[in-house]
């Protein structure tokens, strides 16, 4: 509710496949799919994304310039079966105002418009949102490139434990705060064993 303009996502075709366009001009929005996965019966996700153009003002490390043309989320489910005291009643709470309970963490994979950003960045915003830089900068614009991860793995390396184990995927292209535009793609995107 926060947000004043939202990304558009629209369905393109390019070539002989339809890809999922990602439009943003000083506006941020998600796209979520709702269907949970378990991340140890399905830990490799694997995609296909493409980015025209990065951002002058963006910067991995601020919240000034958190903004990507391009990420790629896995969210993890909060358990309240799981939680502490201190868990269930702050989880609570933004259940109830906003209808149902956050994800209990998140990995991001991120093309950065910085070339001197790289590895695991803890999100500005939010602690708990570990960011894998991917691809970065303006070397591969207008390309498509296939990336494939292992997200039990990058989960480890991130957070040093193993992840909940449900979690669902989500697409965003932000420029909220940077005030900038762009345009990018998602092929397909696809978890498996």
């Amino acid at each position: 509710p926060k947000i004043k303009e939202h990304t558009q996502y629209t369905i393109e075709d390019q070539g002989r496949e339809k890809v999922l366009r990602a439009e943003s001009r000083a506006s941020a929005s998600a796209i979520v799919y709702r269907n949970p996965f378990n991340v140890f019966d399905h830990p490799r996700l694997h995609w296909k994304w493409k980015v025209e153009n990065v951002y002058s003002k963006g910067n991995a490390r601020t919240k000034e310039g958190d903004d990507y043309p391009l990420r790629i989320y896995v969210l993890f489910e909060y358990d309240p079966e799981k939680a502490g005291t201190y868990d269930k009643a702050k989880y609570g709470l933004a259940r109830a105002l906003y209808g149902e309970y956050p994800p209990r963490s998140a990995l991001n994979y991120i093309w950065t418009s910085r070339e001197d950003e790289s590895g695991i960045i803890t999100n500005p915003y939010a602690s708990n949102t570990k960011m894998i830089v991917l691809q970065k900068g303006k070397r591969n614009l207008g390309r498509w490139i296939v990336e494939e991860r292992d997200i039990l793995d990058d989960y480890r390396r991130a957070f040093g434990a193993d992840p909940p184990a449900m979690a669902t995927l989500g697409i965003m292209n932000d420029s909220d705060n940077t005030k900038e535009a762009s345009v990018s793609y998602v092929g397909f995107i696809e978890v498996y064993k």
